[in-house]
C-alpha cells in the first residue's frame, strides 16, 4: 500500500514529532453510532498501552466525515493522541473531496505530522497513478495545506499475514519496500496484526495462518525491520477478526459478523501489544513486574461441519490447539490442559510461547496454570468451550488472560 505525506504550510510553527511511533488502524465505518465519549474511551484505552494515535480508515464522504469531527475533539481533549487519515481507495474517491477533508483538521493539535508534515495514508492507494496523486497534492496546496513536490513519499505495507500459504510471514516484502524509499523523504510504515479471518458470504470467506503471528510479527518489527512507524491492523475491524479493542455493543456488526465476533473477546491481546510497543520505542525489552499468561484458541476444530456459513479459504492451515504466551517476571512452569490433552514448559523470565492440541473429546474448555516451586500460583479457565458442532463457521479466536 502507498503512503503519501503532505507538507503543512505552517510547519515551522509546530514542534516536530520524532519517528518510532505506533498507530492503530481504526475503521471509521464502525463509528456510525459513536458519540464523542465513545471516541474518548477508545483513545484512552489505546493510549494506556502506548499507542500514539489512530489511522482513520475512511471509505466514503458520508457519515464517517462528521464522526471524525468527534474523534478530533476527543483527541484534542486528550492532549497527546494523534490522528491521520487512511483513505480506502478500493472505493471511489475524488481527490478534491479528499483534500477538503484533510484541510479541515490540518491545523488541529491532534493531527499527526511526520517531520512537521501532515501525513495521509491509503488502503489500495497503488490503484491510482502518479498523476492522480500529484493532482491530489495540488488540490491540497490550493487549500493552503501543502506545497508541491513529487507525489509518493513513503510506503505503508498493509499485508501483515501469510499470503494464502501454510508458512509464517517473512520480512522480505517489508525490507524491499524499506529499501525502495531510502531516497525518498517519507516514512516506512510496517503493519503488525494478530489475526485474519473473515466470513461474510460470497467471496469474503478466508482465514490466514495466524496462530503465533502476534508474537513473531512484533519481533520482526523490533529485531529485523525497525520501521519508522508501526501500524497495528487493527483496533476495531471486527469483520476481519483482527480487532484488539473491546467489542463496543453500540457498533452495528451487520447480520453475519455477529456469528463469529460476539463472545470472542480480544482485549487481552493489548497486554502483549503494550509489552512490544515499549520494546519497539525504547530499544530494550521492558522489565516485567508480575507473571501473566495470555492464551487464545478457536471454538471448533478446523474440520468441524457447521450448519451455517461457508468453509473459509485456507481452513486447513490453522492448528487445532490452544496457544499461550507467558510474560513472566520470574521463572515458572506454564501448564496447559484441555480434555485429555496436556502440555507444559519451563519458562524463563521474559516472553515464551507454547500450545496444547485440541482433545478428541467434545465440549472441552482450556485450563491454564502458572506453577512455581511445585505449587499453582495462578490458574484460570477459558470462557468458550471447544465443540465439534457449530452453527456458523468460526475461525475467530477467543483470547483470555491470567495474572499473578
Amino acid at each position: 500500500m502507498l503512503v503519501t505525506y503532505l507538507l503543512f504550510v505552517a510547519a515551522s510553527l509546530i514542534k516536530e514529532i520524532s519517528a518510532t511511533a505506533v498507530f492503530a488502524h481504526f475503521m471509521a465505518q464502525n463509528s456510525y453510532s459513536y458519540s464523542q465519549a465513545d471516541w474518548a474511551n477508545d483513545i484512552n484505552s489505546a493510549a494506556n498501552i502506548g499507542i500514539d494515535g489512530f489511522a482513520l480508515n475512511i471509505a466514503a464522504n458520508d457519515y464517517e466525515v462528521p464522526k471524525i469531527d468527534d474523534a478530533y475533539a476527543a483527541a484534542e481533549a486528550h492532549g497527546n493522541f494523534k490522528l491521520f487519515y487512511s483513505f480506502d481507495l478500493s472505493y471511489s474517491w475524488d481527490y478534491n473531496v479528499m483534500a477538503t477533508i484533510v484541510a479541515k483538521h490540518a491545523n488541529s493539535s491532534a493531527t499527526y505530522r511526520w517531520k512537521n508534515n501532515v501525513l495521509v495514508s491509503t488502503f489500495s492507494g497503488e490503484a491510482q497513478g502518479d498523476a492522480w496523486w500529484a493532482a491530489f497534492k495540488n488540490a491540497c496546496k490550493a487549500k493552503g495545506v501543502v506545497q508541491a513536490f513529487p507525489s509518493i513519499d513513503g510506503f505503508f505495507n498493509w499485508w501483515s499475514w501469510p499470503d494464502d500459504t501454510n508458512t509464517n510471514l517473512t520480512t522480505a516484502t517489508d525490507l524491499a519496500y524499506q529499501t525502495a524509499i531510502k531516497t525518498r523523504t517519507g516514512p516506512y510504515i510496517m503493519s503488525v496484526s494478530p489475526w485474519q479471518f473473515k466470513e461474510l458470504g460470497g467471496g469474503n470467506n478466508w482465514v490466514e495462518l495466524s496462530d503465533t503471528l502476534w508474537k513473531y510479527r512484533w519481533e520482526q518489527a523490533i529485531n529485523d525491520v525497525k520501521p519508522d512507524i508501526v501500524e497495528i491492523v487493527t483496533w476495531n475491524d471486527y469483520g476481519e477478526s483482527h480487532y484488539i479493542s473491546d467489542i463496543n455493543p453500540r457498533v452495528d456488526l451487520g447480520t453475519l459478523a455477529p456469528n463469529y465476533v460476539n463472545g470472542f473477546d480480544h482485549s487481552p491481546w493489548r497486554i502483549i501489544a503494550q509489552y512490544y510497543i515499549s520494546w519497539y520505542k525504547n530499544g530494550v525489552a521492558p522489565k516485567l513486574t508480575n507473571d501473566q499468561v495470555i492464551f487464545w484458541y478457536r471454538a471448533h476444530p478446523k474440520n468441524a461441519v457447521c450448519s451455517g456459513g461457508d468453509v473459509p479459504r485456507n481452513s486447513a492451515y490453522p492448528v487445532d490447539a490452544v496457544f499461550a504466551m507467558a510474560l513472566l517476571a520470574d521463572s515458572a512452569t506454564i501448564s496447559l490442559d484441555i480434555g485429555s490433552k496436556h502440555a507444559q514448559w519451563n519458562a524463563s523470565p521474559g516472553v515464551s510461547i507454547g500450545s496444547v492440541p485440541f482433545p478428541p473429546e467434545d465440549s472441552q474448555i482450556p485450563y491454564i496454570q502458572i506453577i512455581k516451586n511445585g505449587a499453582t500460583a495462578k490458574s484460570g479457565y477459558g470462557s468458550v468451550y471447544v465443540t465439534k458442532s457449530c452453527s456458523y463457521y468460526n475461525f475467530n479466536p477467543f483470547v483470555g488472560h491470567i495474572s499473578t
